[in-house]
């Protein structure tokens, strides 16, 4: 019998990245399909929630965060957006564009996404210096009606 994944398992995990915004828009798609899916969106940098998003909250960050990333990730690639599997997420880290360091290939630091979705409750990752833009982007996207 296999123990259960605990949440820092699943994120050293193994993970694939959306390379090109039309694998971003599948994954997107396959999100919005399961948004009442007990999804929990974790911003870096503020406490991890404590219950899963309902659908609205999750179209809603999907909607946002695909703004924001298209906005500010001025590339013909994403690369940015990776899962634990892209058919079936159950672990997914977003990257901020503005605070990549070395988020693909290897580092003995690298950066911590700025976000990340997930089917298991999150656990407070270690300290991180947020930028307040993105602390201000966070608060903003849930204040809008």
């Amino acid at each position: 019998m296999n123990a259960p994944v605990t949440y820092l398992q699943a994120f050293k995990g193994s993970f694939t990245s959306t390379l090109r915004w039309h694998q971003l828009d599948d994954l997107w798609q396959v999100l919005m399909d399961d948004a009442d899916g007990g999804w929990y969106i974790y911003a870096i940098g503020e406490p991890p929630p404590t219950s899963a998003a309902d659908a609205e909250m999750m179209l809603k960050f999907i909607e946002g965060i695909d703004e924001l990333l298209r906005n500010e990730h001025n590339e013909e690639y994403c690369g940015i957006v990776y899962a634990d599997n892209l058919q079936q997420p159950a672990f997914i880290k977003i990257y901020d564009p503005n605070n990549l360091g070395v988020s693909c290939g290897y580092s003995d630091n690298p950066p911590l996404p700025g976000w990340i979705l997930s089917k298991l409750p999150p656990v407070d990752l270690p300290a991180t210096l947020v930028p307040k833009n993105r602390k201000r982007w966070w608060q903003a996207l849930w204040s809008k009606p």
